[in-house]
């Protein structure tokens, strides 16, 4: 029954028998990043897989029934190769190593190949689909990441822009979202253009300083490296050699899609961001996204990636809510 996998001179695992897997890890800062403080993140596969773990010097062993045991030895293999990939075991991986979706070991060793190394952080695709959308990101001209919110859409764009950024690959990154909630008059907010758009392109805020020292972000918006645009205030320009980053394009109208992708130039890569289902445009307005998504998939340089609840990467409970508000819709249909 003893079987032993040799993953490399740093660690192996042995089936002892039918409800006994051992983990040898002889790395100590894998060891360490595995365990966690106090053996927090033990703990925490412990309840997620429902096995029994026990920790001792450098050897963990999970006790329960085959499959529970299988589930937590892929999960402990993730993060294994999740710290040798990027040198830190966040959170989130610990839900991601058992998630169900994800669970196949070979497949989660795949999606590390799709890394985006940034100056703070190493982001990594963290579904299949996060790993088709970032291969897009980078092939083609233009993208359109449509589905509903958690599942990465901005803050994967966000990332790649980034980094083509310090690479010098482009010169900007241009950020844009309709201001659907102020009516496009922003004219009648206080402050200057940034500080009227500010609000609505929070999430893009956040994810630029989670990859870029505040004081860089900043010096960038200052300089104009990094802009920050109302769709509206777009008119009449030819964006060259660009990161674009269109947000909540589902809030656009139509005309607003029109004039918005007519103004890519050379050597720019452009992301259209949306969710079909939350459109909070006036009933007499017609959704732009909605509407460009009827033909202009079978133009070449242009693709999409379509997200589901599934794909949610937030909050478990967040999916299966997901899952039910497009579950009542369909019924209501």
């Amino acid at each position: 029954m003893s079987k032993i996998e040799n993953l490399n001179q740093n660690y192996s695992f042995k089936r002892v028998d039918k409800e006994t897997v051992n983990i040898k890890v002889f790395n100590n800062d894998i060891l360490v990043s595995i365990v966690g403080a106090f053996n927090k993140n033990l703990n925490e596969i412990e309840k997620l897989t429902k096995t029994r773990i026990h920790f001792r010097g450098n050897s963990i062993t999970l006790k329960g029934n085959t499959e529970d045991t299988d589930k937590a030895s892929d999960a402990i293999k993730f993060l294994i190769n999740k710290y040798l990939k990027t040198n830190i075991i966040e959170k989130q991986d610990l839900m991601l190593s058992v998630k169900e979706k994800n669970i196949s070991f070979k497949s989660n060793v795949h999606n590390f190949g799709q890394l985006i190394k940034t100056p703070k952080k190493t982001v990594i695709a963290r579904s299949k689909k996060q790993s088709e959308y970032i291969k897009a990101l980078t092939n083609n001209a233009i993208t359109m990441a449509l589905g509903p919110a958690g599942t990465g859409k901005s803050f994967l764009a966000v990332s790649v822009a980034v980094t083509m950024l310090m690479e010098k690959k482009i010169d900007r990154v241009i950020l844009s979202r309709p201001a659907v909630e102020a009516g496009e008059k922003l004219g009648f907010l206080p402050g200057d253009l940034k500080e009227k758009v500010d609000p609505f392109l929070r999430p893009i805020y956040d994810a630029l300083y989670s990859m870029l020292p505040f004081e860089q972000v900043e010096k960038k918006i200052a300089n104009n490296i990094i802009e920050i645009a109302p769709i509206a205030f777009m008119r009449g320009r030819t964006l060259e050699d660009c990161f674009i980053i269109l947000d909540e394009a589902q809030n656009t109208t139509i005309s607003q899609m029109q004039m918005f992708l007519t103004r890519i130039g050379y050597g720019s890569t452009t992301v259209v961001t949306g969710d079909v289902s939350q459109i909070d445009l006036p009933k007499d307005s017609q959704s732009g996204l909605k509407d460009c998504l009827e033909f202009i998939l079978d133009i070449k340089g242009i693709d999409a990636v379509k997200f589901g609840p599934k794909d949610v990467m937030r909050h478990k409970i967040v999916s299966s809510i997901v899952s039910e508000y497009e579950k009542r819709k369909k019924n209501k249909n």
